[in-house]
C-alpha cells in the first residue's frame, strides 16, 4: 500500500518546477484532451505479465522475496524471469554428496525451492532454460560472478532427456494445468559470445532439441526463443523452425535502449532518439513474424530496462501493440551477474534494478502507477494513457518525457544522469466527466517518488544503516495530492522532465 503524504497543490507544483530546474513563466505547455465516454478496446497489462531478475539462486534470498513481494502487491507482476535455473550452484548434478552417490541425478530440490518460494508469494516462474549443467556441457566456459557454463550441450539427445525430465518434474509437483502457463523459453540471448559459445545453427539444433522434449511431455506447455538480444535472428529462426518441425509458441527477444542501432536497424537506417529504440524494434520485430510462417505468434520483450519514469510509460504505450508480455530487467538490486555492488544508492548510473531492499526507485513507482490504470481504453492524444476501470474509475497517466542516457553495460560506472529535457505543464482537458470535480493526483519523478532526496539529505551514505533503510523506504512512495477541477473538466499538471502524474477521479 502507498504511504500517503498529502501536499497541497500549489507546493506540488513549486517543487516539480525545482525538480526540473525551470520557471513558471515562460514554460512549456501541452494539452492533453481525454473523453472519458469513448473507449477504444482494452488495455492488456502486458507490462505486468513478468518482471526480470538476476539468477535462480538469488531467489532464495529473503530480501529478494521482499522485494518481489511489493512488486507483486503494489505493481502487479505475476512472473519472474531469470536466468541459471540449472547453474551447477543449485546442484541439479551435484558435486558433493560423493557426486551425487556416483553420478545419480538430476536433483530437483534446489529448483522445487526456487519455484516454491515464488509461489508462495503469487507469482509464476517465466522459465529460461540455462544454463548447461557441467555435466551435460562440451566445454567449460563460463559467464559471470556466479560460473554459469555457456557451453551447447554434449548431445542433444541427452540434453533432451535433461529437459524431458526437468518438464516432468515441474508438472509432477506443481500439476498439468498450473505448468501450462509457464512460458518456456530455450537459452539467454544465444547470439551473445558471453552467453553462447555455438553459432547460430547450434543454437536451433539445441533449441528443437529442447521444445520437442517439452513437447513430449505435454503439447500445451507454452515453448519459445530466440530470446536473442537487439531483435536478432527472429526471421531466421521461424523459417527454420517451419522448415525442420520444431515447435514455437511464442516468439521471445530483448532490446535496450541504449543497443548499437547499427545492429538493431540496420547500418543504412535512420536514426532514433533514445526513447524510440525499444519501440520501433518491437514494431519490426512484429512485422518480421507476421510476414512468416508464425504468423500472428505472441511476441515477448523478455528483457529491457529503463531507469526513467517516463520512459517507461512511453515505451510500454507504444509496445501495447505488439506484445503479449514485457519484462524489466531488474525488479530487485539483488543482483550479482557482474559482481556484487559495493552502494544502495548512488548518484548516476545505478545499473537496472528498480528497487534494493524495499527501497523504491522512480523506475518502481512508475509501475505502481501504472499498475492503477484500469482495463479498458479511453480515447486519447499525446503522453497519455487513459482507462476506465470495472469499477468506473477513471484514471489517466501523464508523462513528460526527456532525452536521458541509460545505464550502460556495467552499472553503476557513471556519476551523473545526462536528462535532455525540461518541465513542461500539462494541460489536462477530461470530456464527459459532468459532476467529477475532484482528483486524487501521483507524482513519480526523481524528486517525488524518489528516495533520492532524503538520502542525500541523510549525506549520501554508501552503506545506509537498518534506521536509514527504514525512513528510505518511507520516503521513496509517490507523492499524492487531492485536486479540484476547473468547471470545464481542466487540470494543470506541472511536471519536470521524466515526470509522472497520475490522475483518478473521485
Amino acid at each position: 500500500m502507498f504511504d500517503r503524504r498529502t501536499f497541497l497543490a500549489s507546493s506540488a507544483a513549486a517543487a516539480a518546477l525545482s525538480a526540473g530546474g525551470a520557471r513558471a513563466v515562460g514554460i512549456a505547455t501541452e494539452t492533453i484532451r481525454v473523453d472519458t465516454r469513448a473507449v477504444t478496446g482494452k488495455l492488456p497489462h502486458v507490462w505486468e505479465e513478468s518482471v526480470g531478475s538476476d539468477r535462480a539462486a538469488i531467489t532464495l534470498r529473503e530480501e529478494w522475496r521482499q522485494d518481489m513481494r511489493i512488486g507483486h502487491a503494489e505493481a502487479g507482476f505475476k512472473r519472474a524471469r531469470f536466468h541459471g535455473i540449472f547453474n551447477d550452484e543449485l546442484g541439479v548434478f551435484g558435486k558433493s554428496i560423493l557426486e551425487m552417490r556416483r553420478n545419480g541425478g538430476p536433483n530437483w530440490l534446489n529448483v522445487h525451492r526456487v519455484y516454491d518460494g515464488l509461489l508462495d508469494i503469487g507469482v509464476s516462474p517465466y522459465v529460461e532454460l540455462s544454463f548447461m549443467p557441467g555435466k551435460l556441457a562440451s566445454g567449460k566456459t563460463q559467464f559471470g560472478f556466479y560460473g554459469a557454463n555457456i557451453t551447447p550441450p554434449n548431445s542433444d539427445a541427452e540434453f533432451a532427456g535433461f529437459i524431458k525430465s526437468f518438464t516432468a518434474a515441474m508438472v509432477d509437483r506443481y500439476g498439468i494445468e498450473t505448468v501450462r502457463t509457464w512460458p518456456f523459453e530455450v537459452w539467454n540471448e544465444p547470439n551473445l559470445s558471453f552467453f553462447w559459445t555455438g553459432d547460430k545453427q547450434r543454437y536451433f539444433d539445441m533449441y528443437k532439441a529442447a521444445a520437442v522434449a517439452i513437447k513430449s511431455v505435454d503439447p500445451r506447455i507454452q515453448v519459445g526463443g530466440p530470446a536473442t538480444s537487439r531483435t536478432a535472428w527472429i526471421g531466421d529462426f521461424a523459417q527454420w523452425c517451419a522448415a525442420n518441425n520444431a515447435p514455437v509458441d511464442f516468439f521471445a527477444t530483448h532490446v535496450y535502449a541504449g543497443d548499437d542501432q547499427n545492429e538493431v536497424f540496420g547500418k543504412d537506417a535512420p536514426r532514433r532518439g533514445i526513447n524510440d529504440v525499444i519501440p520501433d524494434a518491437l514494431a519490426n520485430a512484429r512485422r518480421t513474424i507476421d510476414s512468416g510462417p508464425f504468423s500472428g505468434k505472441a511476441l515477448w520483450l523478455s528483457e529491457w530496462s529503463s531507469d526513467s519514469p517516463a520512459m517507461i510509460a512511453h515505451v510500454i504505450a507504444q509496445g501495447l501493440a505488439h506484445c503479449a508480455g514485457m519484462s524489466q530487467w531488474t525488479l530487485s538490486g539483488m543482483y550479482e551477474e557482474l559482481g556484487v555492488d559495493d552502494y544502495m544508492l548512488k548518484e548516476g548510473s545505478m545499473g537496472w534494478s528498480m528497487m534494493i531492499d524495499g527501497i523504491a526507485k522512480p523506475s518502481f513507482n512508475a509501475y505502481r502507477l501504472l499498475h492503477r490504470l484500469g482495463t479498458e481504453r479511453l480515447s486519447a492524444q499525446g503522453p497519455v494513457l487513459a482507462s476506465r476501470g470495472k469499477d468506473g474509475r477513471i484514471s489517466v497517466l501523464v508523462w513528460n518525457l526527456a532525452e536521458v542516457d541509460q545505464p550502460g553495460g556495467i552499472p553503476g560506472m557513471t556519476s551523473e544522469r545526462k536528462i535532455r529535457g525540461e518541465a513542461k505543464r500539462i494541460v489536462l482537458k477530461l470530456d464527459g466527466i459532468a459532476g467529477r470535480k475532484a482528483a486524487e493526483v501521483r507524482y513519480v519523478d526523481w524528486e517525488r517518488g524518489s528516495p533520492m532526496p532524503t538520502w542525500r539529505a541523510m549525506g549520501s551514505p554508501q552503506y545506509p544503516s537498518r534506521d536509514q533503510v527504514v525512513h528510505l523506504r518511507r520516503a521513496s512512495q509517490p507523492v499524492v495530492e487531492r485536486r479540484r477541477l476547473d468547471g470545464d473538466g481542466t487540470l494543470i499538471l506541472d511536471l519536470p522532465s521524466e515526470g509522472l502524474a497520475l490522475v483518478e477521479l473521485i
